[in-house]
């Protein structure tokens, strides 16, 4: 796994300012929740997919709030039949374990081939949490440093409304 370090190191070289929240290991989102803290904090949702043929792969981040079927994001993605990547996919590409993903895997994303779909309502949000590369740990960033990360990050983005 590439761990944590590669996050803190980018975000403190990048400006971005992070609280960092400590806690057991958090590998769903159900207990991901007991852990979230602070006021105006949103909880993302992270899946990672691969296409049918298994030739592209997609990072989907949204409210944790919120229930979607795999057939409802295929229909709003705009991809085709979606399934989960297995985990040697997820290390392959992301360089975590199931459980880890978040947008901060990105980063371990050498050849920027993964494709990311951002829900556009978290742009209307004051900070999102995500787990740094290892799910025993949350960063909480502002709206505006999730932007600028996505921004710094050479993968293909696209924001959609997913709910």
């Amino acid at each position: 796994m590439r761990g944590q370090e590669i996050v803190y190191n980018f975000l403190e070289d990048n400006g971005i300012n992070y609280n960092y929240i400590e806690h057991p290991e958090a590998p769903t989102i159900e207990i991901a929740k007991q852990y979230a803290r602070g006021e105006d904090v949103v909880l993302c949702k992270n899946l990672f997919f691969r296409n049918h043929k298994g030739n592209k792969h997609y990072l989907v981040i949204m409210n944790a709030n919120y229930q979607m079927d795999i057939h409802d994001i295929e229909k709003r993605l705009g991809q085709g039949k979606l399934s989960f990547a297995s985990p040697e996919r997820m290390m392959k590409y992301l360089g975590v374990k199931p459980g880890s993903v978040s947008l901060f895997t990105l980063l371990n994303d050498t050849d920027s081939e993964v494709i990311l779909f951002v829900d556009e309502s978290l742009k209307n949000c004051k900070k999102v949490s995500f787990h740094p590369n290892d799910n025993t740990a949350s960063l909480v960033i502002t709206v505006q440093d999730m932007l600028k990360f996505i921004d710094l990050m050479k993968n293909k983005v696209e924001f959609l409304q997913l709910y």
